[in-house]
């Protein structure tokens, strides 16, 4: 499905209507869920491949047929991609999971054409840099749904999210996945092509859908990809995007990815009842109780459901 055809220079009406949101929504649990399970199994001596072989798995035994991309698996310092120089090092590989060590699994499910693109991140044991990484990358949640709102153009919230790593004193991840992309918009996939068949990591029908977008979005002065050059010097376009602010310190990364909803005045995350959220909101909860029990110190706010807004921890 992609949205009605509009003249050059204005942007399309948003495509979707509440029973498809409420199937994407499905999807992005579905996938949420199958990454849970997988993230429960990890101990020390599995490798990346044998994650992402159980992560299709799960994701094939839940009823999904098709993939926009195959999943993936990233452990130790291949969840920053440090030493990364070409597409072929995302694929998982024979590096073994240990203790202390962060891991990122990545899967992106289609069920009935309706797509969902997620990320997530967890840790074996402890890892204090983790945690840290952790508690910050919830404010980029916040501003990436604020800057989104205020209909920045796609290049300056990403500029934005760019200035926030650097306050932090983080590196940018995101900008080494093909094409520098922070996200990608999601349509519906179309059924033509053979479900399940793959073409480097990507879906067939994900390849001919996106090939018509590119095409389609490109002669209206816009791009169904999320980076920080030219092609996304525009306002947001309405529909849904897949993003995936991806930070990283050191031998550590970190990222969620998850589904934005874009109309023709406003954004906000299409759910928030996602495993990092709530991880975010726990922590919150446990600086403030421990707050009350210090004498004279304030406790800090909470988060706002309603707005989607996240605090740091």
């Amino acid at each position: 499905m992609t949205g009605p055809k509009t003249p050059p220079g204005k942007p399309p009406r948003f495509p979707f209507d509440e029973r498809d949101l409420g199937r994407f929504r499905e999807v992005q649990q579905l996938a949420y869920a199958c990454a849970g399970r997988v993230a429960e199994w990890l101990e020390p001596g599995v490798t990346e491949r044998q994650a992402a072989g159980r992560l299709r798995h799960e994701l094939v035994s839940a009823g999904v047929g098709d993939f926009f991309h195959v999943p993936f698996a990233w452990f130790g310092d291949r969840t920053a991609f440090r030493g990364f120089r070409t597409p072929l090092q995302f694929f998982p590989s024979a590096r073994r999971l240990a203790e202390g060590m962060p891991f990122v699994l990545d899967c992106a499910p289609v069920v009935d054409g309706y797509t969902a693109d997620i990320g997530y991140g967890g840790v074996v044991g402890e890892n204090p840099i983790w945690e840290r990484l952790d508690a910050d990358l919830a404010e980029y949640r916040a501003l990436i749904v604020g800057e989104v709102r205020a209909r920045k153009p796609l290049n300056e919230v990403y500029a934005a999210v760019d200035a926030l790593i650097a306050r932090h004193g983080y590196d940018n991840r995101h900008r080494v996945y093909p094409g520098r992309v922070i996200g990608h918009q999601v349509t519906r996939l179309s059924p033509r092509g053979p479900a399940g068949a793959t073409l480097f990591g990507f879906g067939v029908r994900t390849l001919q859908t996106l090939g018509r977008e590119l095409i389609s979005e490109r002669l209206h002065g816009r791009s169904p990809l999320w980076a920080d050059g030219r092609s996304s010097r525009h306002a947001p376009t309405p529909g849904l995007w897949a993003v995936e602010p991806h930070i990283g310190f050191r031998g550590v990364g970190l990222k969620f990815e998850e589904l934005l909803v874009v109309t023709e005045d406003d954004a906000y995350w299409l759910d928030d009842d996602l495993p990092h959220v709530h991880r975010w909101r726990e922590r919150s909860a446990r600086a403030a109780r421990s707050a009350r029990s210090t004498p004279g110190a304030a406790a800090g706010p909470t988060p706002d459901t309603h707005e989607q807004e996240t605090v740091t921890p």
